[in-house]
């Protein structure tokens, strides 16, 4: 768990939920991650018509971004999930939970869109991180 970071399943008054943090704040360098999508390095969809696969695929692009910054998933302040379908957020948390392991879940919003900037694409999520200040660029595994 990252020190740098309290996370608040649920303030007084708020519904507490399993699926994330109701607020997540901390100290540190601040870190954006654009919108990513299920394209592999070639910029190929992976995972056409599978939402399963293409959140794992996400997730790993996640990692990557998040490493060139210096941070690994326990940085995370926010996720936000653009989905085609509300039915793909199930696969969405499942590769998040593989993601993030022990870490705690970050605050998060889910939004179903009409459609994304390919017709392949079901899902986007973009990410907030918050890393500790003197973090070095770490590998692509997000360590």
């Amino acid at each position: 768990m990252s020190t740098h970071l309290t996370h608040l399943s649920a303030p007084d008054g708020v519904a507490p939920s399993p699926q994330y943090s109701h607020v997540v704040w901390g100290t540190g360098r601040f870190v954006a991650i654009s919108g990513q999508c299920s394209l592999d390095a070639s910029g190929a969809v992976v995972g056409e018509g599978d939402p399963g696969r293409q959140a794992r695929q996400i997730f790993w692009n996640l990692r990557r971004c998040l490493a060139a910054a210096g941070a690994g998933f326990g940085d995370v302040v926010k996720l936000t999930y653009f989905v085609t379908d509300v039915a793909h957020l199930p696969a969405v948390r499942e590769a998040r939970d593989e993601a993030f392991g022990a870490a705690p879940l970050p605050a998060s919003s889910a939004v179903q869109v009409s459609a994304l900037v390919r017709p392949e694409l079901l899902i986007e999520i973009e990410a907030y991180a918050l890393v500790p200040d003197g973090s070095q660029t770490a590998s692509p595994d997000g360590s």
